[in-house]
């Protein structure tokens, strides 16, 4: 397979894990992203409460969200699944449905989850780094198999190192439209 729709593939991947992983940051502003993810044990497994698998979430203004679990029974496992997932978040109990209020971010908090976000960035440029590490190796190969031209092993080359220095910008770029979500109060 040609060695950069296979870097792109890859690169598509991890573009998407990052937004994912960065999603899961809170804002101050009540989102259902902030637990959709959460894995929550019940009937005896565990299983993710992301809308339509355990319970619809909604966030009802900018400081509350609102979980209506499908099946009521779940929705003990699913408060004791928030609570444990050092979220930071208290569901409370409220009859048929679970209400999370979202409380303010403090300063040294935004701080925290800053500093938590290039962490996660900053991973996901090492992944991308991988790839890009195995596409050169892959252009290598492909020289010594293939009998690639210097000329076509350059520009393959080049083509990789342009893919790559795109999606650092593209992840910058997440990083600091991340940033201003958590510095606006």
């Amino acid at each position: 397979m040609d060695t950069v729709v296979t870097l792109k593939n890859q690169i598509e991947k991890i573009l998407d894990l990052i937004k994912t992983d960065i999603s899961t940051i809170r804002t101050g502003r009540a989102t259902p992203s902030l637990v959709e993810n959460i894995a929550i044990v019940t009937y005896g497994g565990s299983t993710k409460l992301r809308v339509m698998e355990l319970a619809t979430i909604a966030a009802n203004d900018p400081q509350s969200l609102v979980i209506t679990p499908f099946d009521q029974t779940t929705r003990e496992d699913i408060r004791k699944g928030i609570m444990e997932a050092g979220s930071g978040l208290n569901p409370v109990d409220d009859g048929n449905v679970l209400r999370i209020n979202i409380p303010p971010l403090s300063t040294e908090r935004r701080e925290e989850l800053i500093k938590m976000m290039h962490h996660k960035l900053e991973n996901g440029k090492v992944m991308v780094r991988q790839a890009r590490h195995e596409a050169m190796d892959e252009v290598k190969k492909r020289v010594d198999d293939e009998g690639l031209s210097e000329d076509e092993k350059a520009r393959l080359e080049k083509e990789v190192q342009k893919i790559v220095d795109d999606t650092i910008a593209t992840i910058d770029s997440m990083g600091k439209q991340k940033e201003e979500e958590l510095l606006a109060i």
